[in-house]
């Protein structure tokens, strides 16, 4: 029989940090008795301390078979298994801990953060349910289920545990910064107390970062965002969002040498191809084709040309005006990723770019089938259909129904809708924080505010915002389409926001060509406009309407529509749309918005 002190020694080992002598003592004692189930056992959590995961497992899953109903030993495999961030694994451990200690509060603790991991927080949420109706005053519980409802979408009850968490356990970093991160996304100045907090008690890695970069973003402190973005990278320079987001940050403060730090990362990484790829896309991006077409063909030649890659690559070829080439490489992608929606759409916008509707027409149909509402496809069902000449072009553009024009009348306070457009654009106004445009958006020469409308407690913006709701409201009533058609669900459901932001035009600024993927139907809203909009020949500034992103020969705009102060445009996201340059030195500010139906 094992001695009882050979198994405290080992025991008060591993309880002072030292599991390579526990193991020692383990060892000598499982060399005498190598079937002792507790010795095994606390020999899998001395290997599991040492980092020498593998085995530690093994010896773990040995217990279990010696005891296959100690409750506790299947509770310490889920935990190593979770390190493994084997989670699949985990739930089943932690469940079979359940089943023999239905009581166990840190295995239910566990099994709800694995069921998260899992990206099933309805069922962590039951969990952490189950939790605090024997304790109320569980703090982790009420941390993890605030986690599962910020995931389930319910920020308002995520935001109540978060608070109750702190309230319990003041001291709890973790809870400080998941409460920051959740008002970030909510965009509310409290976020950055909630970080700091967090910082000031031990949470200053990656997450910590990047979540105080976006709050300084949205409180207009890009010097403060880009320092946070900046240890972000710094902690994981691998990381392919934190690269992103610094690079994209910079451009828009203006910086030519936007993309340096990835740029330095690539060269240290040659064979790191996301990171490449990305740093490809940002230049091309940002115009430079003829750099971001070197980096793509080098991981083609060195056989790293994922389906992605070229996919890419020949994007950046059509730009160039090379479309023989750019269909090569994006067929080349879709043979390889014929399910891949991305691959699927930059071939489709290729062979639409050269004319061959009916070879574009069935990745289109198979898109739809899969989603019926989704904007892109649409867009390109309708600019194929004008190709081919069939009817249903115009049933998805029928301009003179789905296209409305409302001049809006001022809101209670204001004498007219120029005394209330000079009071909302001067507030705008100090929200274009940025000098350039967006990387990844369709404007150009011109700026966009860094945070929505949407949440902006400003009571001009929110007076817009109102002031929009009876013309969507008569847009939605007054339409007549067939069930089928894309935009009916529009008639059924009262239209919620799904986002509102504001752009400035400057000097040759225009939107390229675009559909808006988030909604159903999408806006323009004149705030301020210079006076060259008053040119019925020359038309600068004014939305057009029908024309795709790349030229084909007939497909020129259908319709435009000229902008005025006070003027809302209502159309639907699918329909192609851009504006015309603007050419003098006054600026064109306008507010755009996406709104879809209550239920979808």
């Amino acid at each position: 029989m094992a001695s009882p002190t050979a198994l405290e020694n080992a025991t008060a080992l591993l309880r002072e940090g030292k599991p390579a002598a526990a193991a020692a003592v383990l060892g000598a004692l499982l060399a005498r008795e190598p079937r002792h189930p507790i010795a095994a056992h606390l020999m899998g959590l001395a290997l599991k301390d040492t980092g020498d995961w593998e085995q530690g497992e093994q010896w773990l899953r040995f217990s279990i078979q010696l005891e296959p109903n100690q409750g506790e030993f299947h509770a310490n495999l889920g935990n190593l298994l979770r390190k493994k961030q084997n989670y699949e694994g985990a739930e089943q451990a932690y469940v079979e801990a359940l089943k023999r200690l239905p009581h166990h509060r840190a295995a239910r603790r566990a099994l709800a953060l694995t069921l998260h991991d899992l990206q099933r927080p309805a069922e962590a949420e039951q969990h952490c349910e189950r939790l605090l109706q024997s304790d109320a005053g569980d703090a982790e519980a009420w941390e993890i289920r605030a986690m599962a409802l910020t995931a389930l979408g319910r920020p308002a009850a995520a935001e109540a545990a978060h608070r109750r968490a702190i309230a319990l356990d003041p001291n709890n970093a973790v809870a400080h910064h998941n409460l920051g991160a959740l008002l970030v996304e909510l965009e509310r100045p409290e976020a950055t107390t909630a970080l700091e907090t967090a910082r000031t008690l031990g949470a200053d890695g990656y997450e910590a970062a990047y979540n105080r970069g976006r709050a300084a973003i949205n409180e207009g402190d890009l010097e403060g965002a880009e320092r946070e973005f900046e240890k972000a990278v710094e902690r994981r320079p691998l990381d392919a969002e934190a690269q992103q987001t610094l690079a994209r940050l910079r451009f828009m403060r203006g910086d030519p040498a936007f993309a340096r730090t990835l740029g330095s990362t690539v060269r240290a990484n040659r064979n790191n191809v996301p990171l490449q790829r990305l740093l490809a896309e940002l230049l091309w991006q940002a115009g430079d084709l003829a750099a971001a077409e070197t980096l793509l063909q080098d991981l083609v030649t060195r056989d790293s040309g994922t389906p992605a890659v070229r996919s890419t690559l020949a994007l950046v070829l059509l730009d160039q005006g090379r479309a023989d080439e750019a269909e090569a490489h994006a067929l080349e992608a879709a043979a390889a990723k014929p399910d891949g929606a991305a691959v699927a759409f930059n071939l489709v916008t290729i062979l639409i770019a050269r004319g061959r509707a009916d070879d574009a027409e069935p990745f289109i149909a198979a898109q739809l089938e899969q989603n019926p509402l989704a904007q892109d496809w649409l867009a390109y069902e309708a600019t194929v259909a004008r190709m081919l000449g069939k009817s249903r072009y115009r049933e998805l553009y029928d301009y003179g129904q789905l296209v409305r024009v409302f001049d809006l009348e001022p809101p209670p306070g204001f004498s007219s809708m120029s005394d209330f457009n000079r009071a909302l654009s001067g507030v705008l106004a100090a929200r274009h924080h940025f000098s350039r445009q967006p990387l990844d958006q369709t404007l150009r020469n011109g700026t966009q505010t860094s945070r929505s409308l949407l949440t902006d407690p400003d009571p001009l913006v929110q007076s817009a915002l109102e002031l929009f709701r009876k013309p969507i409201d008569e847009y939605r009533r007054t339409l007549q389409l067939p069930p089928q058609h894309p935009l009916a669900p529009v008639m059924q459901h009262s239209m919620r926001f799904t986002g509102a932001w504001s752009v400035r035009l400057r000097r040759e600024g225009f939107h390229v060509n675009h559909f808006h993927p988030q909604g159903l139907v999408s806006s323009a809203y004149y705030v301020e406009v210079p006076e060259e909009v008053q040119d019925q020949t020359l038309q600068s500034g004014w939305i057009k309407f029908g024309e795709p992103r790349y030229p084909v020969p007939g497909l020129t705009p259908e319709l435009t529509v000229q902008p005025q102060p006070g003027r809302l445009v209502l159309f639907p996201s699918y329909m192609w749309h851009g504006t015309n340059p603007i050419h003098g030195p006054d600026a064109r500010t306008c507010i755009a918005f996406d709104v879809r139906p209550e239920s979808i």
